[in-house]
Parts: C-alpha cells; sequence; structure tokens
C-alpha cells in the first residue's frame, strides 16, 4: 500500500510537472505572440562592416536608441570651454578655475563636477599632475585647439584602469588604422600633435604609440558631436555607431540636454530589410563639399543616390550659374569623380573641379566674414551672388537659413515692426527653404519642424493684413488659416520628440500653444 500511495504521489507530481510544463510552453507563446519583433539586427558586409538593418516595417518616429555615452569631452577645434558641462569659458583671470588641476571651469557648481560624463575625480587627479599643461590666457587659438583635442583620448585612457568595461567596449569600435597609416598627413598630424605629446610630454608611457593611434582612428570614425544651447561636446556611444551614413538618412538623431544621452529615431517609414543610416555630414552642403568632408574623417567616398546625381534628389543645391551664357546651369559632370570637371548644360563653358572649389571656398569665407544676426549684410551677400550660384545652392541656403530665423526675431525687425515687403521675404525664403528640406531631410526631422514653425507667423502676420486692407478674399484667407495650423501641428509634432530641456522642444510646446488658441 505505501508502494501504491507513494505512486500515486509521484503519478501526481508527474501530471503537476506536466500541466506546469504545458503553462511555461504557453505562457512562451503567448510572450512571443506578444512581444514586439525588435526594430534592428546587426548585419555585416565587406563594404559597411557592422550595420544595421530594420527588422521589420518600421513607422516615422519610433525611437530605436537612447543610450548614454561611453566616453564624452571637447570638440576637436573648440574654443575652451568648461569640463563639466561643455559650456563657452573665458581664460581670463577672473574664470573659475578647479582648485585641483587649475583648469577651466563654468562655476563651483557645475552639474559635472565628480561626473564620469564631466569633471571626473580621476581625470581631475591627472590634469593636477601635469600644471604645465593647462589652458592660459597668453596660448594661441592653436595651441588651446591641440590641447582640448587631448581631453577626450586622456580620458578614455584612464577608463582603462577605472571603467575597463567600457574601455573594451570602446577598443572594439572601428578605428581603419591601416588606412589611416597610408594617409602620410593624416598620420604625422596625428603622431606629432597627440601620440607623441601624450608619451613624451604628459608621461602616458605605459600607453604604446599603436593605441593611442587606434584611440585617435576611433574617434575620427566614430563619435558624435553633439551639444545644446551653446554646450558643445564629442561622444562615443555603445552602438548607434552602427547606423550606415546616407546623405538623405532615414534617421534623426539628438541629444539629450540633462545626460547626454543620444536619442535616434526614424524620421521617415522604413522598409523591412531597408539599412538604418544617419548622415556623416551637414546634409544642406553641396556634394563636392560632403563627399571631401567624409573621406576627410571616415576614409570612405561615399558613393549614396544623392551623391551620385548631379541635380541630388531635386534638390539642385550645388548648380551654379553659368559665366559664358547666363542661360544654363553649372554642374559636375561625374559627380562620383572628384576631380571631374563640371559643365554648363546649355553652351560649351567648363570648369575645373579645383577651380571650382577655389570659388566656393572663396563665397563661403564671405558668408562666415557675416555676423549671423546682420539682416543687411546677409540680404546684401545674396543679392551679390545671385547671379553666381542659383537660389537654391547651399551656400545661398546657409544665408536664407538665418534670415528665417532673425527675420521677426531681432530688434529694428520684430514682426509687428516689418514692413509688409519684408514679411514677405521671410515667407519666402522660408519657403525656398522647406521645399530643399522635403527632398533632402524629409519626415520627422529636426530643421523640417524649425522651418514649419518659422514659416507660420509671416501666412499669418500677412492673412490678417490682407484681410484688413480688403486684398484677401474670405475664402483666401481661410485657406491661409488653414495653412498656418497645419504648419502648426506637424512643428509642434516632430519639435516635441526633441528632449525636454532643449530649446527645440519649448518651440514644439510653443506651437503646440499657438494651435490650442487658433482652435479655441
Amino acid at each position: 500500500m505505501p508502494a501504491r500511495k507513494n505512486q500515486r504521489r509521484h503519478h501526481h507530481h508527474h501530471h503537476k510537472q506536466h500541466s506546469q510544463s504545458n503553462n511555461h510552453s504557453n505562457k512562451q507563446q503567448q510572450q512571443q505572440q506578444t512581444e514586439p519583433t525588435p526594430a534592428y539586427r546587426v548585419e555585416k558586409s565587406e563594404i559597411y562592416g557592422r550595420y544595421l538593418v530594420a527588422n521589420r516595417e518600421l513607422a516615422a518616429g519610433e525611437l530605436l536608441i537612447e543610450e548614454q555615452p561611453l566616453a564624452i569631452g571637447p570638440c576637436v577645434s573648440c574654443d575652451p570651454v568648461c569640463l563639466g558641462c561643455y559650456q563657452p569659458v573665458q581664460l581670463e583671470a577672473q574664470q573659475y578655475r578647479c582648485p585641483a588641476c587649475s583648469w577651466p571651469l563654468c562655476g563651483a557648481e557645475c552639474r559635472g563636477l565628480n561626473q564620469s560624463t564631466g569633471h571626473s575625480a580621476w581625470e581631475c587627479e591627472a590634469l593636477a599632475k601635469r600644471p604645465q599643461h593647462r589652458p592660459v590666457e597668453s596660448a594661441t587659438p592653436d595651441e588651446l585647439r591641440d590641447l582640448y583635442e587631448l581631453v577626450l583620448i586622456v580620458r578614455i585612457v584612464l577608463l582603462r584602469g577605472v571603467q575597463p568595461e567600457q574601455y573594451a567596449l570602446i577598443r572594439r569600435m572601428e578605428s581603419h588604422t591601416e588606412e589611416r597609416r597610408l594617409n602620410v598627413s593624416l598620420w604625422e598630424h596625428y603622431e606629432a600633435k597627440v601620440v607623441r605629446r601624450l608619451r613624451e610630454e604628459w608621461q602616458l608611457l605605459d600607453m604604446e604609440a599603436e593605441e593611442l593611434h587606434e584611440i585617435c582612428g576611433i574617434l575620427d570614425v566614430n563619435c558624435f558631436e553633439i551639444g545644446q544651447r551653446g554646450a558643445k561636446a564629442r561622444t562615443l556611444y555603445p552602438s548607434a555607431f552602427l547606423l550606415a551614413h546616407d546623405c538623405s538618412p532615414n534617421t534623426s538623431h539628438t541629444d539629450d540636454p540633462g545626460n547626454f544621452a543620444i536619442l535616434l529615431r526614424t524620421s521617415r517609414a522604413v522598409r523591412e530589410q531597408e539599412p538604418l543610416t544617419l548622415s556623416y555630414a551637414y546634409t544642406l552642403q553641396g556634394t563636392l563639399k560632403r563627399r571631401t568632408f567624409i573621406q576627410g574623417g571616415k576614409l570612405f567616398w561615399c558613393q549614396c543616390q544623392r551623391c551620385a546625381d548631379p541635380r541630388e534628389l531635386g534638390s539642385d543645391c550645388s548648380a551654379l550659374v553659368c559665366k559664358l551664357c547666363s542661360q544654363g546651369s553649372v554642374r559636375a559632370t561625374d559627380p562620383l569623380d572628384q576631380t571631374a570637371d563640371w559643365a554648363c548644360d546649355h553652351c560649351d563653358y567648363r570648369i575645373s573641379a579645383s577651380d571650382l572649389e577655389r570659388l566656393l571656398d572663396r563665397i563661403n569665407d564671405d558668408l562666415e566674414s557675416i555676423d549671423v544676426h546682420n539682416i543687411p549684410a546677409l540680404e546684401n551677400f545674396l543679392t551679390r551672388y545671385r547671379e553666381v550660384l542659383r537660389p537654391n545652392h547651399y551656400l545661398l541656403l546657409s544665408a536664407k537659413y538665418s534670415l528665417c530665423q532673425i527675420y521677426g526675431r531681432i530688434e529694428g525687425y520684430l514682426l509687428p515692426q516689418m514692413s509688409p515687403e519684408d514679411v514677405a521675404r521671410k515667407e519666402r525664403y522660408c519657403r525656398e527653404f522647406l521645399h530643399i528640406i522635403n527632398l533632402l531631410e524629409p519626415g520627422l526631422t529636426r530643421l523640417r519642424g524649425l522651418i514649419m514653425y518659422e514659416l507660420h507667423a509671416p501666412i499669418m502676420v500677412l492673412a490678417q493684413l490682407g484681410m484688413q486692407t480688403g486684398q484677401l478674399t474670405r475664402p483666401e484667407f481661410q485657406r491661409r488659416i488653414k495653412e498656418v495650423l497645419k504648419l502648426l501641428e506637424e512643428s509642434a509634432q516632430i519639435l516635441q520628440l526633441e528632449p525636454p530641456g532643449s530649446s527645440e522642444h519649448e518651440m514644439g510646446l510653443a506651437a503646440a500653444d499657438a494651435l490650442s488658441k487658433m482652435r479655441g
């Protein structure tokens, strides 16, 4: 009998296990049914190396990546910044400095003090041992640039001892060391400005020269430049670096001003199997300059659809007016060959790529010399070059974008003070700029949200003025108000995706508030 009892117990226990197993299996199936498919997966190819591919159809605005920096520090070629929060600082005697290492900080209450994303205790200790290597008021701009470039490299070196797991993740990133070694001027620059300085002057002798060169390469190839409200920094993230490049990308990214985390979203609908892309260059730049910039930092020549198209996806933002006939447009004969001639589509005029680049550099220097708040000077720039550059040329677009932002915002040109002609000019520039953005950065992109917000105001002002003067019919007035509502709605949707605390997010809230008031 006892045996049978035990047998019954055993049978009952086995039945319970079987039941639990079935329940576990059912739960797994339910979880598989309810858990969403991951947005992306990592693929590998000879062209891209490791890159991300959409695992399923993705909607515009899906958050793909939100992650904290592995390492962060001042940008290359930057002015002096606080080592805690990356806001600009001065080097005058009254500037607050760290009591221990004497490097300038924004103040004693800087939120980045003793933080791994700012001026950490281990960094302070390392810098304090090298008092001769700190920013001083008498330093030249070149000396300051070279000094601040070292900060992030030193921070990564220090991670080896204090956070070895993060250091290991960084060292796994692509450095293109062998390709860099073949680029003699690039290799010699880093050998002289970074490697020898850190080993000989800073006495970081436990770091092999090759390892320092690899860190320099990892930064050039994988880092992001970020910053909100005046702060500027460069960062390495755990997985965001895996996105492939495209000059008309399908994602957009921003950074959280509170913790420097990257937020990367789809900017438009993405098909399953489509590579996830971002742009390593400023999208509102012409192909010749954009490709040179990418090759200089990332060591490859972009051959994306936009780069291969002489008209740049219909934007035509590199075309010039023909110097000979004035009727035709001058474009690259072979955009994927940096040395190919540029030719007129109406006559026999040609210009070499090197001469064209010199012309563009001269015009760009002219633009850079203008104060971005000087409306008459910017308008004069547009007048002087309208017979040299086609209306959508990226250098003219840059001046127009500045005007879009400052018309209505600076003294003497506030909306109530502006003439109807100036208001109409702001509207025209905004529309021209939006047309190009819709081609090159369509969807939920920051620039598109910003320009839509800028555009709503002049349309509204001119519509109200038209009604008051009797120049607009009621249906035409209503049509324009409908457009204003649409612009506010879309800009609010886009800009509220930006992180709280950013100026873009605040503009998104302002757009939502204006929309609410108009709808009553």
